[in-house]
């Protein structure tokens, strides 16, 4: 399957970020901890050019600590490149990534010479979050849904960093087909540009080879054996996602899945390791 999710206001994200990047001291980009490849945007490699670049790693407390681990190494192999893993949520993460910055770009951060930040990130990885924890306040919009941030806006913290939001922003064109499907396992991706059933499926298949004893705890299977459709029904069957004659209803039983996937209820996992690091145990 192919997603294909471009919008107008995509498009126009780039260009403001294109303009914006020659006033930039140093680059943050919001990473979902789960999926920093597939959430990463190949476009800032190009922007960037010599700017310092911070990778943060969000969402780590959902995501497979041994992964995140291979992740941060892995990044931080890159000249100009730290990887931080927090999660947006948790105050702590505004102090780390502050003196992050400040110790990244030392020549600036003094009255009157703030460290221009621009803070970057595909929809519902997290930015908007992070910037209002940053901030310590409501400064960006938050939701559970993608693109919820539009246009762009400066945020002085008052600390000698200043802030450039930009809106959510996705490449135009989702090639490639694992990478497409994770982020629509993870929610970064609006459910009307994918088939709800098919992703749960993709991302049943997936756990049973990657996390098999997770699925067996949440949803107390006797095994994992048989098709994943017929697997899922089980699933279904056992939460109650049934409609009239006692039958499963798949769309629930799908939607169910995703959602406790997405919320952590079945326990910390990552989509996807470093290229040449082994698979995360199961």
């Amino acid at each position: 399957m192919k997603i294909d999710w471009y919008p107008g206001h995509m498009k126009k994200a780039r260009e403001l970020i294109l303009d914006l990047v020659k006033n930039i001291d140093l680059i943050v980009e919001i990473l979902d901890a789960r999926l920093p490849q597939s959430s990463a945007n190949p476009v800032l490699q190009e922007l960037r050019g010599r700017r310092p670049f911070i990778r943060v790693l969000n969402k780590d407390d959902l995501a497979d600590p041994t992964v995140t681990k291979a992740w941060k190494n892995y990044f931080e192999q890159e000249e100009g490149v730290k990887a931080l893993p927090l999660s947006a949520k948790n105050r702590s993460a505004s102090s780390s990534l502050q003196n992050l910055c400040r110790r990244m770009v030392p020549h600036r951060c003094k009255p009157g010479r703030p460290i221009r930040v621009m803070i970057v990130g595909i929809p519902n990885v997290g930015k908007s979050t992070m910037i209002n924890t940053l901030a310590g306040k409501k400064m960006a919009r938050v939701g559970d849904k993608p693109a919820i941030t539009t246009c762009h806006q400066l945020i002085d913290l008052r600390n000698g960093i200043l802030l450039s939001d930009t809106p959510g922003l996705l490449w135009p064109n989702l090639e490639e087909r694992g990478g497409a499907q994770r982020l629509a396992i993870s929610g970064a991706i609006g459910e009307n540009a994918y088939d709800q059933g098919e992703i749960a499926l993709y991302a049943l298949k997936w756990l049973v080879a990657t996390y098999p004893q997770l699925l067996i705890k949440r949803y107390k299977l006797d095994d994992l054996s048989g098709e994943p459709a017929d697997l899922l029904a089980t699933i279904g069957s056992k939460r109650g996602c049934l409609i009239s004659g006692g039958e499963v209803d798949f769309r629930r039983s799908a939607d169910l899945l995703l959602r406790d996937l997405r919320g952590g209820q079945l326990g910390r996992l990552s989509l996807e390791t470093p290229p040449l690091a082994e698979a995360p145990a199961a």
